[in-house]
């Protein structure tokens, strides 16, 4: 199903200066389009629309071990409620955690690499409110968490 995601601003990459106005076309798990809200919406008449507050961007990237918490599947889970899509292969040494973080769908990566937002990339989307707090986190085209 064709999801358009779309917020008051939007960022292709972290650095990246944000844009008002623009959206992202969700195809399963990877980005169909990246642009003008306007512009999707008319070349996907009927498509879903998913409008949140903030800035939505590109997930994030966890560099460091995972937080603590008493299960796995928790610490998992405190990651998603940060918006983070991807983790680092180094600091999933223990089989339990590895296990819920392939269950989680978050991206395992071998090293450090800068989330972007483009057609064809997978569909890794978080969405902050304007003191950072995470609203929503999407992990290869569905919603993770969100925030109540």
């Amino acid at each position: 199903m064709l999801t358009l995601h779309t917020a008051p601003l939007l960022r292709r990459d972290q650095s990246g200066a944000p844009v008002p106005g623009h959206a992202v076309l969700v195809n399963g798990d990877r980005v169909g389009a990246v642009g003008p809200l306007a512009e999707l919406t008319g070349a996907y008449p009927g498509v879903r629309v998913r409008r949140w507050p903030g800035t939505l961007g590109p997930g994030l990237v966890h560099d460091g071990p995972l937080p603590a918490a008493p299960t796995p599947r928790e610490r998992v889970y405190g990651l998603l409620r940060d918006g983070v899509t991807a983790v680092l292969a180094e600091h999933l040494g223990d089989p339990a955690l590895r296990a819920a973080v392939d269950r989680s769908d978050l991206l395992v990566l071998a090293a450090a690499a800068v989330p972007t937002l483009r057609p064809g990339g997978r569909a890794d989307l978080a969405v902050h409110d304007v003191d950072g707090a995470c609203l929503v986190t999407v992990v290869a085209g569905r919603i993770a968490h969100r925030r109540a």
